[in-house]
């Protein structure tokens, strides 16, 4: 049996890497609804706040790296990243960060993308608490059917 405390820890720390990861150890290691969503919302505006902090030092670096080895500025990854945020905005992104991408990769994209970082914790926290809701509830009503 995990002490409570190794429980907390495991499911803060996956969701500052991997969101999905989150409700799901939550829920597989018995914690409740609100622990786990509270967990799983802080590990990941814990990553975002570091990587929104950290980004725009890295941003810098990357972009010297590129001058010197002259590589092209656009892929076709980046296109289609572009191509989101001139859609759908910084909201776009945040929606898409939990699911599709990983904490750490929807912030460096909007700290790439250079949206300041208050607006990116605003739209990351709204997106967390849409996503922590809506996977920590199916995980803790479905779950069941995993372990039979």
């Amino acid at each position: 049996m995990l002490h409570p405390a190794v429980k907390c820890a495991s499911v803060f720390l996956l969701s500052t890497v991997k969101f999905l990861g989150g409700p799901l150890a939550g829920t597989s290691m018995g914690l409740h609804f609100w622990p786990t969503l509270a967990l799983t919302v802080a590990g990941m505006m814990t990553s975002v706040f570091v990587f929104s902090g950290v980004g725009r030092v890295w941003v810098r670096h990357r972009q010297k790296q590129r001058r010197l080895r002259r590589e092209p500025i656009f892929t076709k990854r980046s296109r289609n990243i572009i191509k989101v945020f001139s859609k759908f905005g910084m909201g776009g992104i945040a929606f898409l960060t939990p699911v599709l991408l990983s904490p750490i990769g929807g912030t460096v994209i909007a700290t790439l993308l250079g949206v300041p970082r208050q607006r990116i914790m605003l739209h990351m926290l709204w997106s967390a608490l849409l996503w922590g809701t809506a996977l920590t509830y199916a995980s803790v009503h479905f779950g069941h059917m995993l372990r039979h």
